[in-house]
């Protein structure tokens, strides 16, 4: 299939695609278009930003067409071998996986808005592009001539994303023969040097922890975004991150810079190239559930922020924050007693990537990256730190998809067996299957390192005391998120409601000094604006602390094994 892009004002935002199909045979041909993306397990329903559709012959003439679902036409060839299809798309979103436009750049993920014919996949499909003269592109794309892009097949098509601009930013690094690129797109002042000293490091160490690239060049395509941002989407050859603001970036935002690239390039081997039984290959009509998410995006986050400690691009003081940061969103969280990651991989389906009922859900990034740091030390302390999770993937890389083919949960167990010489059974049945308090597990893995879990009270009253959290608002606050069971849910507080005064103290940006001003009280009133409503509840403080803080803190005594596990672990003296 050739596709032709093009668009006449930019502030439209919509962007003109014709696709043209030759040697067609049938007389009625299926025209589909993508109901999800890859990286982002959720329907996208993408149609919704298409209108005008229409089919022709290559004379011209209008042919026949119905829509038989949200996203699929049925044309009436009429005896046409030759098909034109035309649509405009709407490109108003900018995210690391969207579609955009407007007059300093086109930003295409094909598989938003490119419509396929089901049968014929494996075709090779072009692109032309009708851009200004002086616009590059940034994309992993084989490009035979000046505004042309062509992919070997439609899912390698669907899978890579470009960005066309006049003001693109770009600089590269070879390593073991494999060019990665960086190309960075909106307002930012770089410092080349530092980032490519910094990204060699990191790529350097993944690669020599799965023995090779599954491609032959790899392109970081960042969106600078001036507002506060961040996001990144996985591909086989290329990624796409949106961070910002851009006075930020080379600073207080390096670090996540730094991680969301760490972990995409990461998913280039998992998930990308080793990929769950369910997902090989991809359907693009409708969900494709499974429910490894733990790994492919549980064990990616672990190793995002652990590749940049262990290759030293971190520090210890970097990497130990945003490990916490993982496991307070597990202890914040009291769905972790309502759902197992195995099924949270299912519902990312319904609301993985929104906020949802209150205690129903827990996360297959946070509580993955969790399963797999103590799986990772599991196979460590079987096996004297001569294998860990590395050998695991590195094999589920060369045994699958080298060889083409998925993997399931029960080769995933394995694996872990083999390489621990171990049953897994007690975490796999206790903590990955079944919903859980991980505390035990993780003062367990913390402790074979010489760390240990401390938790203490947060330093906001309402959270410690009481148990919800609050977002000011003007002189006021609303309650934003509480604690399952806690005092403040068992007196009839809900999320949204905003707090006026507290024991007739109105409140002017100071909720957590009145909590603390009355707790020598066993209770306090709460006035509360509830949906329009004025109302009172009482709050009783109990002597449990709800919300907390968890901090990973070294062990007073360390022995001098823990010392060399940590040392084999971290890569570093200790």
């Amino acid at each position: 299939m050739h596709y032709l892009v093009s668009f006449k004002n930019p502030q439209t935002r919509y962007i003109r695609i014709d696709a043209f199909v030759q040697h067609v045979a049938a007389a009625y041909v299926k025209i589909q278009l993508p109901a999800w993306r890859p990286g982002r397990y959720e329907l996208g329903n993408f149609a919704k930003n298409l209108r005008d559709f229409r089919a022709f012959d290559k004379t011209g003439k209008a042919l026949r067409f119905q829509k038989l679902t949200k996203d699929c036409w049925e044309i009436e060839t009429e005896g046409a071998t030759d098909l034109h299809i035309s649509y405009e798309y709407f490109a108003a979103e900018l995210n690391a996986g969207s579609t955009y436009l407007d007059e300093s750049q086109l930003y295409v993920n094909p598989v938003n808005c490119m419509v396929y014919m089901p049968d014929r996949m494996d075709e090779v499909c072009t692109l032309e592009l009708q851009i200004p003269d002086d616009w590059k592109i940034a994309c992993a794309l084989e490009q035979p001539a000046k505004h042309k892009l062509r992919a070997e097949n439609f899912d390698r098509f669907a899978d890579s994303p470009f960005i066309a601009s006049a003001s693109l930013k770009h600089n590269f690094f070879v390593l073991d023969g494999v060019e990665f690129h960086l190309w960075f797109q909106g307002e930012c002042k770089l410092e080349w040097s530092k980032l490519i000293s910094d990204f060699f490091v990191f790529v350097s160490e993944q690669m020599v922890l799965f023995g090779q690239f599954p491609a032959e060049r790899y392109h970081f395509l960042f969106q600078i975004l001036p507002q506060r941002f961040y996001h990144g989407v996985e591909h086989v050859d290329s990624t796409v991150i949106a961070l910002g603001p851009p006075y930020r970036l080379m600073r207080e935002l390096y670090n996540d810079l730094l991680g969301v690239s760490c972990h995409e390039l990461f998913h280039a081997w998992n998930i990308k190239t080793i990929r769950p039984a369910e997902m090989f290959p991809y359907d693009l009509t409708k969900e494709n559930y499974s429910r490894l998410g733990f790994v492919c995006e549980g064990v990616t986050t672990y190793y995002g922020d652990y590749l940049l400690y262990r290759s030293g691009v971190w520090t210890a003081e970097e990497f130990w924050p945003e490990f916490e940061e993982r496991i307070q969103k597990h202890f914040d969280s009291h769905a972790r007693h309502f759902l197992s990651v195995v099924d949270a991989s299912v519902d990312t389906w319904v609301d993985g990537y929104v906020a949802g009922a209150p205690h129903r859900k827990t996360s297959i990034y946070h509580e993955g990256s969790l399963l797999a740091f103590a799986t990772d030390i599991f196979i460590r302390s079987h096996t004297e730190n001569a294998w860990s999770l590395d050998t695991v993937m590195r094999r589920l890389y060369d045994e699958f998809a080298r060889k083409g083919k998925g993997y399931t949960e029960s080769d995933y167990k394995r694996l872990v067996e083999e390489v621990a010489g171990a049953d897994f059974s007690e975490i796999w049945n206790t903590y990955i299957f079944k919903a859980n308090d991980y505390t035990p597990l993780l003062n367990e893995a913390l402790a074979y390192l010489g760390f240990e879990l401390v938790q203490m009270p947060t330093r906001r009253a309402q959270e410690a005391f009481y148990g919800f959290r609050t977002i000011e608002q003007g002189y006021g606050c609303k309650v934003s998120e509480m604690y399952f069971d806690s005092p403040a849910e068992n007196a009839g507080l809900a999320i949204g409601d905003e707090i006026m005064a507290v024991n007739g103290m109105v409140i002017q940006n100071d909720l957590h000094e009145w909590l603390l001003y009355f707790s020598d009280q066993p209770q306090v009133e709460l006035t509360l604006n509830a949906s329009g409503v004025q109302k009172k509840v009482v709050l009783k403080r109990s002597e449990k602390t709800w919300f907390s803080l968890y901090r990973v803190v070294e062990m007073a005594e360390i022995t001098a094994q823990q010392r060399a596990n940590r040392a084999s672990w971290s890569g570093k003296k200790c």
